[in-house]
């Protein structure tokens, strides 16, 4: 599971036992065949309940049971042990939420919330739209995009995700290759140009992240680094480029437009709020400097949070704009999960549109993932206004900025 610092899925014991630990040494795989095993993890499930705990997560969700002469992974068992916890949660602490951290391919993660008549996982992880959202960054091209967002519009409505751009881990890229082959990207080349672009070894490129448990053999290393670095604003204050600083900051405050623009409930990792950019004082931590995930995993900069009210800041400049997007999304009904969405064919493989109406309320919202100005075009006139900047627009097309967005509240359909 982790090849390069914790290789192998088995541990022998100073006794001369052996034990399977698929993701650390010091962390032992359980045996639920065993009923006394799920007993007291369920147990243990119920104390945090009564201590005041909201939420449980099942973390790494896919693995927790095994069979020889399997990949160990999703296997059928998994789903009604999830099942079974679901049912004991609801008779014993009905208002605990269960959240499944299942990092798959999008046709696995989906059925983690089971059924209308077998319910397993309240809310999940949208881990797979993260890395592909990542991936558009890098490739300025929004079709797997666009095809992940319309998948999740067609899933129910009381499927809830957590959105994010980034969370205290790795950014895996569990890609759907079968649909990317079709444009002659391979996963394992694609794999080494994503990487390289983020730590900034792809030439052109303003990132700065750094690799988690690279494996060379298989090319499957994963990504570290704040949403602030990944977007290129570190390199830019680096340099002194202030051309540079104004398209990093517009690619950020876009992504997290994108973000709150999907269904769901949308998630602010701790200091993208501030553009808070690499820790990379844990080389300095014996303890800290073996994983990478901790450039991301600084403490909150007190100092440079002073400055969030600062406009004419890198971090008021984040900070204010998101307030703005916040408190828009709370104003309009059109935002909510229950709405309906889907996706918009903008003719531009640069812009992503999204659609959503709920009661009356229509939105259309369209995203530049390019560094140059992009024009979006519509399958009919657009007539609305900007939420963002209070333009009214009306017409068949509209060229966004680099890194552009609108939110164009619309008074008749497309």
């Amino acid at each position: 599971m982790f090849p390069t610092t914790a290789p192998g899925n088995f541990t022998q014991l100073d006794s001369g036992d052996i034990v399977m630990t698929t993701f650390y040494p010091y962390q032992w795989d359980l045996n639920y065949g065993n009923c006394v095993v799920f007993n007291d993890m369920v147990c243990n499930m119920l104390s945090l309940c009564n201590r005041g705990i909201d939420i449980i997560r099942l973390d790494a969700v896919p693995y927790i049971w095994k069979e020889l002469g399997t990949n160990c992974r999703n296997l059928p068992t998994v789903h009604k042990l999830v099942r079974m916890m679901r049912i004991i949660s609801e008779i014993v602490c009905p208002s605990v939420l269960l959240l499944g951290e299942v990092v798959m391919e999008p046709s696995k993660v989906a059925p983690y919330f089971g059924t209308k008549e077998k319910p397993e996982c309240h809310m999940l992880y949208n881990v797979t739209t993260m890395a592909s959202t990542w991936h558009t960054v890098a490739t300025k091209d929004v079709r797997l995009l666009s095809r992940q967002m319309q998948q999740l519009s067609e899933l129910p409505k009381d499927y809830v995700f957590l959105n994010y751009l980034r969370c205290h881990d790795d950014i895996g890229w569990g890609l759907d290759y079968d649909y990317l082959s079709g444009f002659g990207m391979s996963e394992v080349p694609h794999k080494r140009f994503l990487n390289d672009y983020f730590t900034g070894k792809f030439e052109g490129s303003p990132s700065r992240g750094e690799l988690y448990n690279d494996d060379e053999s298989l090319g499957d290393a994963r990504l570290c680094g704040t949403t602030a670095s990944l977007c290129g604003i570190e390199t830019a204050l680096a340099k002194g480029d202030k051309k540079a600083l104004k398209t990093a900051l517009d690619c950020d405050i876009m992504l997290h437009a994108y973000m709150l623009t999907q269904s769901g409930i949308p998630v602010i990792y701790s200091g993208d709020e501030i553009a808070q950019l690499n820790d990379e004082s844990y080389h300095n931590d014996p303890d800290k400097k073996a994983d990478s995930r901790y450039l991301h995993r600084g403490k909150l900069d007190w100092n440079k949070a002073k400055k969030r009210h600062d406009n004419k800041s890198v971090e008021g400049a984040v900070y204010q704009a998101l307030l703005t997007l916040e408190d828009i999304r709370r104003k309009h009904k059109v935002f909510t999960a229950s709405a309906d969405f889907s996706v918009i064919d903008t003719v531009n493989d640069h812009v992503l549109g999204i659609k959503r109406e709920y009661q009356g309320e229509r939105l259309c919202a369209f995203f530049n993932f390019s560094a140059e100005e992009q024009p979006a075009y519509f399958d009919g006139i657009l007539s609305g206004v900007d939420l963002i900047s209070g333009e009214k627009l009306r017409g068949l097309s509209y060229t966004l900025k680099p890194y552009g967005f609108l939110w164009v509240l619309v008074d008749r359909p497309l």
